[in-house]
């Protein structure tokens, strides 16, 4: 079962995510609370997916991602995806820069957003169509993507390979299966490569992958 906790500041929106995604065979919603209790519950909880809303009144997403990943007692923070009304481009490049895997709208049709919750907790990245690639590395430009095609030339040709496939949002289970590998296999590519490029997360490693040219034309 992927274990989910969802965040957010309206009692009705917890209750709607909570009835779509429990339509899932394979999906559990763990709990639910608004952004003061947020990080106790993924204390006590330790979900592998955290959808999280980016703008409430008492603590605000954004600050709530950032303690998640810097405190020492939650070595494996849960794949997060920002879940807002708001696609101002400012909320994305803080959320991404923050450790966000993902942002999602809250007009997320429901099966889109059962499947954007099987794809994090693959480890892959899940982003609404309206954020568009130009915006994401608008954001996450600058030094830590210079040079994208001579960083790439580090990697082995199978990592190249699957860098382009995480480029293009597909989770370890889906590259695996397009490359006809074992998901472990695909795992230990992604940290592999991950590392060579400096420590980058997954979105990052993305944006890295489609600057240098592999997502266009990376293996479909």
């Amino acid at each position: 079962m992927i274990r989910v906790v969802v965040v957010d500041d309206e009692e009705l929106v917890r209750s709607g995510l909570r009835l779509i995604l429990g339509t899932a065979p394979d999906i559990e919603v763990a709990a639910d609370c608004g952004g003061g209790a947020a990080v106790a519950t993924v204390l006590a909880h330790r979900p592998d997916v955290l959808l999280l809303d980016i703008r409430m009144p008492d603590v605000d997403g954004l600050t709530v991602l950032r303690e998640l990943h810097a405190r020492t007692d939650l070595p494996d923070a849960p794949h997060t995806a920002m879940l807002t009304t708001f696609d101002a481009e400012e909320y994305l490049g803080a959320a991404l820069h923050a450790g966000a895997a993902g942002f999602l709208l809250k007009d997320t049709a429901p099966e889109q957003l059962v499947h954007a919750v099987r794809v994090l907790a693959d480890g892959g990245r899940v982003l609404a169509p309206r954020v568009t690639p130009t915006v994401i590395g608008g954001y996450l430009g600058g030094r830590a993507y210079g040079n994208a095609e001579r960083r790439v030339a580090s990697l082995t040709d199978r990592e190249r390979q699957v860098l382009a496939l995480v480029g293009a949002g597909l989770s370890n289970v889906e590259i695996a299966r397009r490359l006809h590998l074992a998901h472990g296999t695909v795992k230990d590519h992604v940290s592999a490569l991950l590392a060579k490029l400096g420590g980058l997360n997954r979105v990052q490693a993305a944006v890295l992958a489609d600057r240098a040219g592999l997502v266009n034309r990376g293996p479909r």
